[in-house]
């Protein structure tokens, strides 16, 4: 077993792996931004690293930095949570080559599985099929409409390196095509590092079915049960289950020996995540995440295995502790993402800002995860996952009403959160009958009304934010028993042009001073100073929290101003294009 693991992530993830370490006996080691330098994974590890930097491509993606960091520590094996560098086979290769373990697949499997066109062509070799589509990069935005014309509209582009929904959109008609490539794109590169995309029929009325297996390094490949992650908006899953409803036994046992065909064809090690489409009765292989899932903790509920430590055992030689047979599901669990966004009636807006108190439900069957405490801050720059609250019953209905008191215990100030549409979801009849697909939020339900306040922003409250004094000594993170005035760094600082502040009320609706409902950073200008708009034409590109947002024109007229360049980063009613 290893006596140092080093964890190549932040915020929920790091946390959950800092407590695995800690029970295994394992000493932690954290690295860290310049936003993050004190964050809970930071506070929680026994030791932690300066990354330096403030955005993602500049921290944690910092290839150089985090294999300095790997050396100087002494780690022995690097977990790399998900997301980030968790699917990045020159990463693995490089750790791997440096004499430490890497926490996941082998790099051959991650480039297999890890790209997505040649997944599909791995599937295929074992028997399982996919959704239809292509098995090339794209190049041009025509390839888009040549294959949305041979097979019907819509079509969806996706990220060829990465999961999670990021870097992916759907395209309805030929006319969206060169701008929905474009976007993809940006997002792909923003999280994974890679650009990459291909494209492939999308669903009308899909069920979005995962399979989670553990294999080791003696031959042994389990699958450990289903997840139903149907309830997405933007592609991103909101709330995910297991067992999956209305799911028949037959097609349970078929997926799940799909699942183990596509790992061990290929030789697959440690844990990973088979998705499937299913709809009408028939099942079509999606990707293979070689990872962790943000969703494993369901899982973990129903069978009792604890993922990440079989994940550090299987990394350290050891084999499965458990056997296909010994594999039954136990009651239901359910998740729920606690993202830091406002529903805003189905607009799902980022909210990043600090978090002024946080009170997270107790009781028998709860759990949450989480990757912050009263006074942490989310930043724009990273995912805004706050937590996840998961929840264990004897069947469905008692885990549905569980969550559904949990939803209503769960207190967070200072940020808007996505709570609100998740107890909308739990209440609404086609949830509770299992009925939902993976276009149900977005195209049925109902959230009108559903909004979520930031809650307590009284300035006095950064008196309870946790005041740390801290040390770095070679790159390496101390704390000391000192009280300091707190050290306010972050986007400010970084902010090349700031636009003209937006005046707030009523009076500021449809006057054409267009302003940016969160903080975020400028990544194309869509109009130009003369140009004509109508009502509800996007003029700028807003990256939020890893997701792009198009801002609209509020009125009809002529742009007489840009006071933003590609670029920029901006806050919450900064006036960003002026339509006379």
């Amino acid at each position: 077993m290893f006596s140092t693991i080093l964890i190549a992530n932040r915020g929920e993830i790091a946390v959950r792996v800092i407590r695995a370490c800690r029970e295994l006996g394992i000493k932690s080691i954290a690295v860290y931004s310049e936003l993050d330098r004190d964050s809970l994974h930071v506070r929680l590890a026994d030791e932690a690293y300066a990354l330096g930097g403030q955005t993602a491509a500049e921290s944690y993606l910092n290839t150089d930095a985090i294999l300095d960091i790997i050396t100087t520590s002494k780690a022995e094996a690097v977990h790399p949570g998900y997301g980030f560098f968790s699917e990045n086979a020159d990463f693995a290769r490089a750790i791997t080559e440096m004499g430490v373990t890497f926490i996941g697949p082998p790099p051959e499997a991650i480039e297999v599985m890890g790209d997505k066109i040649s997944a599909r062509h791995a599937a295929e070799k074992c028997g399982v099929q996919g959704v239809p589509g292509t098995t090339e990069i794209l190049r041009s935005a025509d390839e888009v409409v040549a294959f949305g014309t041979e097979h019907g509209w819509p079509v969806a582009i996706k990220a060829a390196y990465g999961g999670g929904g990021r870097g992916m959109k759907v395209v309805t008609e030929a006319a969206e095509a060169e701008a929905a490539l474009e976007s993809a794109q940006r997002e792909a590169e923003s999280y994974f590092g890679r650009s990459e995309c291909y494209i492939e029929r999308y669903l009308t009325w899909p069920r979005h079915i995962e399979m989670q297996i553990m294999a080791d390094t003696h031959g042994n490949t389990v699958w450990l049960g289903e997840r139903d992650c149907s309830a997405q908006r933007r592609h991103q899953k909101l709330i995910e289950e297991s067992p999956a409803p209305n799911f028949p036994d037959d097609v349970r046992t078929a997926m799940g020996e799909a699942a183990v065909a596509v790992s061990a064809g290929n030789g697959y090690v440690n844990a990973g995540t088979v998705e499937f489409l299913y709809q009408d009765g028939a099942f079509y292989y999606l990707e293979m995440n070689t990872r962790l899932q943000v969703e494993h903790p369901v899982t973990e509920l129903v069978s009792g295995i604890d993922l990440v430590a079989e994940q550090i055992r299987v990394a350290a030689g050891e084999p499965l502790s458990f056997t296909q047979d010994d594999i039954a599901a136990n009651g239901h669990a359910i998740e729920v993402r606690v993202n830091a966004e406002d529903p805003a009636e189905g607009k799902f807006l980022p909210s990043p800002g600090p978090i002024t108190a946080l009170t997270v439900p107790q009781g028998h069957g709860i759990r949450w995860d989480g990757g912050y405490e009263s006074g942490d801050e989310i930043s724009q720059y990273y995912d805004n996952l706050v937590g996840k609250l998961v929840v264990w019953g004897t069947n469905r209905d008692v885990a549905i009403s569980r969550m559904r008191s949990a939803l209503h215990e769960l207190k967070v100030e200072g940020v808007a959160t996505t709570a609100p549409a998740d107890l909308a979801i739990l209440n609404h009849a086609d949830f509770v009958s299992g009925i939902h697909s993976t276009k149900w939020v977005e195209e049925t339900l109902d959230l009108t009304g559903v909004s979520d306040s930031p809650g307590d922003t009284d300035p006095d409250s950064e008196d309870r934010v946790r005041r740390d004094a801290v040390v770095e000594v070679n790159g390496r993170r101390f704390n000391v028993s000192a009280w300091v005035p707190e050290s306010v760094g972050g986007a400010a600082s970084a902010t090349k042009t700031r636009a003209r502040r937006a005046s707030s009320g009523p009076s500021a609706a449809a006057s054409g001073q267009v302003a940016v409902p969160m903080q975020g950073t400028i990544v194309k200008i869509l109009v130009g100073v003369g140009d004509q708009v109508a009502e509800g034409d996007p003029v700028v590109v807003l990256e939020a929290m890893k997701m792009e947002n198009n801002i609209a024109a509020d009125k009809a007229g002529t742009v007489t101003g840009i006071n933003v360049a590609t670029g920029d980063t901006v806050g919450a009613g900064d006036v960003v294009v002026v339509i006379s």
